[in-house]
């Protein structure tokens, strides 16, 4: 007996519909369709025609594409290998196997066609390679051969790619061919951007290039099954005929070629080059302005031969997607594709599933209330049938320092709570809001894992800074001698270093040293010899230099002065902005430090951290890192103007910017399935400059009846100092600290450990002058001659009690948050004090110390 999915043909004849076969069929309930909603149930048996299925966040999507495509095989309407499934990313595709071969058995081993839309792309090249220029094996570039190739090209064409990078050539011909861009297509006005007017040509010289190597790169998967198939109709209708039925995950992702290259799949072969599908593709525009790049699809599209018409199947597509999670606008994706869905393909139905199954009810309102300010949204409202919960928490701080206080003792009663830090995660607009949260998490001993990337001091620019800062406090370390003696590129490669390591290891020196010597004889060509004595002079400069300067200056005369800053400033690659405001965050980690040898041992216990795969530890990730991620408890940072939602994004796109960071907030929120925690800092150092900040628009875009506003509880509390809400002084109970962890026993002996360093080497006299300190940051005039921060962290113990204060009227003190100023007023331990820049606070006793 033949299984359903394991069907050899598809028969002919189907069941009427209301018949008693089709009524006896549906009574048999399969066991993949148990547990659904009725909006899931519809999602998965309407199966003839375009099908858009709106699904909102945690509303269960992979399960309705999953049962979906059970539900083709069992009702025996395609074989497997008659099923086109695409997703985003291995993961998704293997996560959806994984869940197919539980309903189906060995089933899904005969699909094929399910994958990543580049690894079925890179199928079908290779079966029709020789119809585009290509071997059937040939070779696929990473990014490293792609850039040497270009170095090449560039060099052939004399252009100095200091001036014009090849990293930035590669970025702009991976947008085109997002874009579905052959070299011919690519506007003159977009060509003349690179190279003196040359882009273009220069475009179709790396893909004639290619060609003679055999070679493809990533976009070439995509880009040249579209050419593949609007220059040969005979494989295009191949393929339109084998697959019966089109399943797209993640559709509000697409970018325009992928676009492209579905959209003629999805067309019956008849209807190819039929005026209906040339006029809606032309009338379409991507950015707004001018000629559409999806006027590709049918620029020189070939018309079926005279009188040929054959009989075409009915194509089914199914589309599943959030027009509210399109987040990635940055690298191609076009949300105009899913908003365009119903006129792409007329008739089509979409099913809305709202039911979400993650969060609670107060986190939903406020994350529906929020994106419901898009225009640009097909619309839905995300609805749960648990219980409201807490409600979102909107939390001001002084700064961004005491947002990471306030954060750490908020997952720290959590963990007191018995919850667990795996579900425990904080969610960033910026990478580089990262290292304040990794170094208070060190000084709690709180563990922690960065999602998506590397930590803060992992990073790659911040590891070759560190090196440099490394060597100038120890010559003799050679493994960060020889991470930066070429970085900047020197011209001091390989064979360089493995001469400095055969004279150290003979002479038993430091790599320094054996350099020192080298630079003296004529072992090396007069060019490197000059480049590495050049290296040498500047680090016994820098050596110098340190005992004269703040260290914080120094670093940053070391990155200007060896090109390192330089490097990146030319890169035009898309993470080169995201590294340069790494850097300055450095820089800016190395205040809270007396010295360089300070910072460096602070770093080497950050790096020393365990890192237990399994650990139970809070997840640090970017907020587009999180997308498809879920956890009880979610922290979500620096919500201000300007970091959230991003300049760059404004000035960019304008509103099309702004709508595309909202559905980032809608993102955040949704992430949470218990408590959803937002912040916001009046203060923010952002590329190297503290500037006072506004509260997110998006605050004011929640709904209030799902929003409480609560205190910072990170340290002098942001209510008095910025003036956005009530004092702590408001309150009548006196307010105090129960800490038990052994993060806030250290904070405490850091603390006798730096009182008594400083009641050591104070100012004489109290007489300090900010103005006329020596110490001074080229790159932040507010910061200037700031004392270093006492070593506490977290809130201080403090009782309002008739105790009275050690303070004085009219003794200068020093406050960490608002600097200098004289007290005017005691109340117990209670201080007013008239601040030389603040103006007029009060303060607890134990927040200053006399000067």
């Amino acid at each position: 007996m033949t299984e359903p999915n394991r069907l050899t043909s598809v028969p002919d004849h189907q069941p009427a519909a209301g018949g008693i076969a089709a009524r006896a069929r549906a009574a048999a309930t399969p066991q993949y369709l148990a547990g659904l909603n009725p909006e899931q149930r519809e999602a998965v048996e309407t199966l003839d025609g375009p099908v858009l299925v709106l699904a909102g966040a945690g509303t269960g999507k992979t399960r309705v594409l999953t049962c979906r495509i059970a539900h083709i095989l069992s009702q025996g309407r395609a074989r497997p290998g008659e099923i086109l499934s695409v997703t985003f990313t291995n993961k998704a595709a293997r996560e959806m196997k994984l869940r197919l071969g539980q309903m189906l058995g060995q089933a899904v081993e005969g699909m094929p066609w399910l994958g990543t839309f580049h690894s079925i792309g890179g199928r079908i090249l290779r079966t029709h390679a020789e119809l585009v220029q290509l071997k059937s094996n040939f070779t696929v570039l990473d990014v490293d051969d792609q850039i040497r190739l270009l170095k090449q090209l560039l060099q052939a064409e004399n252009i100095d790619d200091k001036r014009w990078p090849a990293r930035m050539l590669a970025g702009l011909i991976d947008g085109w061919k997002n874009r579905g861009l052959t070299p011919s297509q690519v506007p003159s006005g977009e060509a003349a951007v690179f190279g003196n007017g040359k882009g273009g040509k220069l475009y179709a010289a790396y893909q004639e290039r290619l060609k003679i190597l055999n070679a493809a790169d990533f976009g070439d998967l995509l880009l040249e099954n579209i050419r593949l198939f609007r220059e040969h109709a005979d494989v295009l209708r191949q393929y339109q005929n084998r697959f019966k039925f089109i399943l797209v995950d993640e559709y509000q992702d697409t970018n325009v070629a992928q676009y492209l290259w579905l959209r003629l799949l999805a067309q019956a072969p008849t209807s190819f080059a039929s005026p209906r599908l040339r006029g809606e593709v032309d009338t379409r525009s991507v950015s707004g302005e001018g000629d559409s790049p999806h006027t590709a699809l049918v620029e020189g599209a070939p018309h079926p031969a005279s009188g040929e018409r054959e009989k075409s199947h009915a194509k089914n597509i199914c589309c599943v997607g959030d027009d509210d999670q399109s987040i990635y606008g940055w690298r191609g994706a076009e949300v105009d594709n899913i908003l365009r869905f119903d006129h792409d393909f007329p008739g089509a139905k979409i099913i809305r599933l709202e039911r979400n199954y993650r969060s609670t009810g107060h986190i939903l309102a406020a994350a529906s209330h929020l994106i419901a300010h898009n225009e640009g949204r097909l619309g839905k409202t995300l609805r749960t049938e648990d219980v409201d919960g807490e409600k979102v928490t909107v939390t001001g701080s002084w700064d961004s320092e005491e947002e990471a206080r306030a954060i750490g003792e908020e997952i720290e009663q959590l963990q007191r709570a018995g919850h667990k830090l795996n579900d425990v995660a904080i969610l960033v607009r910026a990478s580089f809001q990262m290292r304040e949260f990794e170094d208070r998490f060190v000084t709690l001993g709180l563990p922690y894992r960065v999602i998506g990337g590397p930590r803060f001091y992992e990073r790659a620019e911040i590891r070759d800074a560190l090196a440099y800062l490394r060597v100038i406090n120890s010559a003799a370390d050679d493994l960060a001698f020889e991470r930066i003696v070429n970085v900047p590129k020197r011209g001091l490669g390989d064979a360089t270093v493995q001469m400095l390591h055969d004279i150290a290891r003979k002479r038993r020196m430091p790599l320094s040293d054996a350099a020192a010597a080298v630079v003296e004889t004529d072992e090396l060509k007069p060019k490197a010899r000059s480049s590495l004595r050049a290296l040498l002079d500047s680090f016994v400069r820098w050596r110098a230099q340190r005992e004269v300067m703040p260290h914080t200056e120094l670093a940053e005369i070391v990155l200007d002065e060896s090109g390192y800053t330089e490097m990146w400033q030319k890169d035009r690659s898309a993470d080169a902005a995201g590294r340069l405001e790494n850097l300055k965050e450095l820089v800016r980690s190395m205040e809270e430090f007396e010295n360089l040898q300070g910072f460096l041992e602070h770093i080497s216990l950050v790096m020393d951290r365990d890192r237990g795969a399994d650990a139970d530890a809070v997840s640090l990730m970017t907020l587009h890192s999180a997308k498809g991620l879920e956890f009880d408890n979610v922290f979500l940072p620096g919500w201000e103007e300007g970091l959230f939602p991003h300049q760059r994004a404004l000035d960019e796109q304008g509103r099309a910017g702004l709508e595309e960071e909202r559905r980032l907030a809608h993102v955040g929120l949704t992430r949470a399935r218990r408590r959803a925690k937002l912040y916001f800092a009046t203060n923010r150092r952002i590329r190297g400059t503290w500037s006072t900040t506004i509260p997110s628009r998006f605050l004011d875009e929640l709904p209030a009846p799902n929003v409480e506003i609560t205190e910072s509880k990170g340290g002098s509390g942001w209510g008095g100092a910025s003036g956005y809400g009530p004092s702590r002084f408001d309150n009548v109970e006196s307010f105090g600290s129960s800490y038990t962890t052994p993060g806030w026993q250290r904070a405490q002996a850091n603390r006798a450990r730096g009182q008594g360093g400083r009641n050591g080497g104070g100012q004489a006299g109290g007489g300090f002058n900010e103005s006329q300190s020596p110490f001074s940051s080229r790159s932040d005039t507010w910061s200037r001659n700031k004392r270093a921060p006492m070593t506490i962290e977290g809130e201080l113990v403090a009782k309002s009690t008739g105790t009275t204060s050690e303070f004085s009227l009219h003794d200068r003190v020093f406050h960490q948050k608002f600097g200098y100023g004289r007290v005017v007023k005691v109340d117990g331990n209670k201080l007013t004090i008239a601040f030389e820049k603040a103006g007029e606070k009060k303060v607890v006793d134990s927040f200053v110390e006399r000067v």
